[in-house]
């Protein structure tokens, strides 16, 4: 065989190998702008493609305990991260916080957030059983006395991602959204914004783990180094969240 024909076959033989020479993601919906951030930059260093499915922590967490194929898992609390490692489902010593979470009252009409949560017809929250944004939201109410009054004018959103949909169409007038996401290039502006008291609710930690099925992929190792390096932290920091250095 002719040295060209060889190098055309090896061409034709390589790209799906290629193709599929990826880690695969599962990213929590608040984290989802600036892991996109975060992906483009590992993948501009190393030459590594990122695959990304993003949701809310609790059904992501489900996919994997069924046999989903991800390789990493960025979720929005602590509790199922480390359920996937006491359960063996994650690589044991790999789990860490990548992020800080800030809840905020967010609306785009109203003056007054807080007045807003009172007088709204609707107020939207992640899913507390699925969202751990939506759990700090409930656990604000209720602790500031304020369940009683709102519950029956909730609107649930699967994710924090859709709180922001919610309360930027106007089908509700008040939400409780991540402050990471209020910069986003498509975020519509907000008339206010109210910084819900951090000891008001169990804290937002982020954390990660390297699935056990990719505890020997190089590929997927380097991301989770990737990202407790003083570079990705600083993009982290930038979008919204606390340093955890």
């Amino acid at each position: 065989m002719r040295p060209a024909h060889l190098l055309l076959l090896i061409g034709s033989l390589a790209g799906p190998v290629l193709a599929e020479e990826s880690v695969s993601v599962a990213v929590a919906s608040n984290f989802s702008r600036t892991f996109g951030e975060l992906a483009d930059r590992f993948s501009a260093e190393t030459g590594i493609a990122i695959r990304t499915t993003t949701g809310s922590t609790g059904k992501l967490y489900a996919q994997i305990v069924n046999g989903a194929p991800f390789d990493v898992f960025l979720a929005a609390d602590a509790d199922r991260p480390k359920l996937l490692e006491e359960s063996g489902r994650a690589a044991p010593g790999a789990r860490f916080t990548y992020a800080s979470g800030r809840l905020v009252l967010w609306s785009r009409d109203a003056k007054d957030c807080v007045d807003a949560l009172r007088t709204s017809r609707w107020v939207a929250l992640a899913n507390p059983q699925t969202a751990p944004y939506g759990r700090a939201a409930r656990e604000f109410l209720e602790n500031a006395g304020h369940w009683e009054e709102v519950s029956g004018r909730v609107a649930y959103a699967e994710t924090v991602m859709q709180v922001v949909q919610f309360v930027a169409s106007g089908n509700a007038g008040v939400g409780f959204v991540a402050e990471s996401l209020l910069n986003g290039p498509h975020m519509p502006a907000g008339a206010c914004t109210w910084p819900v008291p951090p000891q008001s609710h169990s804290p937002l930690e982020q954390q990660a783990v390297l699935l056990a099925a990719a505890a020997d992929d190089g590929r997927a190792v380097r991301l989770i180094e990737f990202l407790q390096s003083n570079a990705a932290i600083d993009i982290i920091v930038r979008h919204g969240y606390g340093d955890m250095r």
